[in-house]
C-alpha cells in the first residue's frame, strides 16, 4: 500500500487503541480484547465481532499482519492460534498519530491555562 502516515489521521479511539496494544509485543485476539480495555482505563471493552472486524480491515490496509503463535504450547489442543503484529507502516501511521494527539494536547493546556489560571 503506497501512502503516508498523515493521510490516514485522526484514528478512531479503538483503531489507536488497538494499534497501541499491538506496538509494545504482538498479541492474538483476545489479549488485544484484554489490553485494549486496560490501556483505555476500561472505556473500551470490545466485542468479538468488533475487534475481528477492526483486525480484518487493520489487514487489509496492511497495518497490521497475521503469523502463527509459535509461542503457544506445544500441548495446546487445535491448530496454532494467529496472533498479529504492527507493519513498519503501522507503527508509522501510530507515532504519527501519537504526535498529532501531543500537538493537540500542547495547544489545549497553553489555552487553559491562559484563561482558567
Amino acid at each position: 500500500m503506497n501512502s503516508t502516515p498523515p493521510q490516514h489521521l485522526p484514528l478512531t479511539e479503538t483503531t489507536f487503541f488497538i494499534l497501541l496494544s499491538l506496538a509494545q509485543q504482538p498479541r492474538h485476539g483476545y489479549a488485544i480484547m484484554k489490553d485494549v480495555y486496560e490501556l483505555s482505563r476500561e472505556r473500551i471493552n470490545l466485542t468479538a465481532g468488533t475487534l475481528y472486524g477492526a483486525l480484518k480491515r487493520l489487514l487489509e490496509q496492511e497495518w497490521i499482519e497475521r503469523f502463527d503463535d509459535l509461542d503457544q504450547p506445544s500441548d495446546a489442543p487445535g491448530l496454532p492460534r494467529k496472533a498479529y503484529r504492527l507493519t513498519d507502516l503501522g507503527r508509522s501511521i501510530l507515532s504519527a498519530e501519537i504526535e498529532r494527539l501531543n500537538s493537540i494536547l500542547q495547544v489545549a493546556r497553553l489555552n487553559w491555562s491562559e484563561y482558567h489560571p
